[in-house]
Formats: C-alpha cells, sequence, structure tokens
C-alpha cells in the first residue's frame, strides 16, 4: 500500500505543478474486463509541456480475479493438511502509468493510442473453513502494457469513455507465510521439491491480460 500512496502524492504534486491554462485536465472512472473485473480512477494531462505530442495518465485499478487452487496453495506454501473447506479470493491493486499519442481513425476527434508501464500488487486469499487455515499468497510485478482509448464528449465537460487494450506482466516471486518462490530459482523455507514452476501454477498470478473497460470523464 505505501507504493500507491507514493503514487498518488506523486500524481498530486505534478498535477498542482502544471497550469490548467496550459494544459487540459480530466478526471475519469471506469469499470470493465482487466483479467477480472476492474474498477479504475484515472487523472489524465494533456499538453501539460510546451510542443510535447504526448498526454500522460495516471491510473489506479483495483480488479478481482481468481487467485487459483487453494489446496495446491496450502501444499506449497503450507503444509499437506486435507482439512476444511476451502474458499478463496484474489485481487490485485495496479498503478498505471500511460503516455497517450492523439490519431485519427474512423472520424473520431478525441481518440489516442497508449503505451505505459504497470506495478501490480496482487493477492491470493486462502481459507479453510473448519481446518484453521487462513493465509495470503503475494507477488509484485512489473508491467507494460499498450492500446486504444476514445472520448466521446456528452454534455458539458462530461465524456463516455472506450478503452481496449492488452497488458502483459513479468514473473515475479510469489510468497506466503514464510515461504517465497523466485523466477530466478531462489527458495525460501520452500516445501518438499517444488519448484518456482509448482507454485506459479497454482497461483493465478496477473501475466497476459485483455483490457475492455467503459467509463466518463470529468473535465477540469
Amino acid at each position: 500500500m505505501r507504493t500507491i500512496y507514493r503514487t498518488l502524492f506523486f500524481g498530486m504534486v505534478m498535477c498542482a505543478a502544471v497550469p490548467l491554462s496550459a494544459a487540459n485536465l480530466s478526471l475519469g472512472v471506469m469499470t470493465g474486463y482487466k483479467g477480472g473485473l476492474g474498477f479504475s480512477g484515472s487523472a489524465t494531462l494533456d499538453g501539460f509541456a510546451r510542443g510535447f505530442p504526448l498526454g500522460l495518465e495516471l491510473t489506479l485499478s483495483h480488479v478481482r480475479m481468481d487467485p487459483g487452487s487453494p489446496e495446491q496453495a496450502r501444499r506449497i506454501f503450507i503444509n499437506d493438511a486435507t482439512d476444511g473447506t476451502p474458499e478463496k479470493t484474489g485481487y490485485a491493486w495496479d498503478i498505471e502509468m500511460d503516455f497517450l499519442y492523439r490519431v485519427h481513425v474512423l472520424e473520431l476527434r478525441d481518440a489516442f493510442v497508449y503505451v505505459g508501464v504497470r506495478r501490480s500488487m496482487f493477492t491470493a486469499n486462502f481459507r479453510f473453513i473448519g481446518g484453521n487455515e487462513f493465509f495470503d499468497i503475494q507477488t509484485e510485478q512489473w508491467g507494460v502494457a499498450a492500446g486504444m482509448k476514445a472520448s466521446f464528449p456528452m454534455t458539458g465537460r462530461v465524456a463516455f469513455l472506450v478503452k481496449l487494450g492488452v497488458e502483459h506482466h513479468f514473473a515475479s516471486a510469489l510468497y506466503g507465510h514464510d515461504t517465497s518462490y523466485g523466477p530466478n530459482g531462489e527458495i525460501i523455507s520452500g516445501r518438499k521439491n517444488y519448484t518456482y514452476a509448482d507454485a506459479d501454477a497454482a497461483i493465478n498470478q496477473p501475466t497476459f491480460n485483455v483490457v475492455g473497460m467503459l467509463g466518463v470523464s470529468f473535465g477540469l
């Protein structure tokens, strides 16, 4: 969560440092599919630097997703117990920074292609009801993204948003309880002869996501 707070602080400082007369600032909210049901809030600056052809967008997203196999996660990270009824939840907080370039396609006035970077903080939560076993498996990943975003004016400063794209997150260490498995082969307090490949197969950490989201923006 500290990473989220630092990024939000950086975004607020940056927005405050840019005169509104020199840039178009808008705030947006979106929902849709992003490897799971996602919700996001963003701040977009267009024309924040004189002569610079790209806009800048900072986004914070929350995505609900399938975390993986409770039984495999228990064996690989905790123990070989089999008691209890398994339950699971999974989610990720994504910090996104994109550069936008205005394009003219299908007679759309406000259409952009974007490329950017991602920082994803993923948590898989597993519970074995009646088995007294509750634990989280977590990972933090860097990623890259590309896609297209279009804005359709509605009324006043309000616009309808459509966003389509793809994201790729790079492999990172999975850790939970006192155990971790790294993609470089580093294992701390591993169980039996399990490897990173076993842990990665059990946990659905973000890898390749297709993004399709809708929302609204408010110009300031």
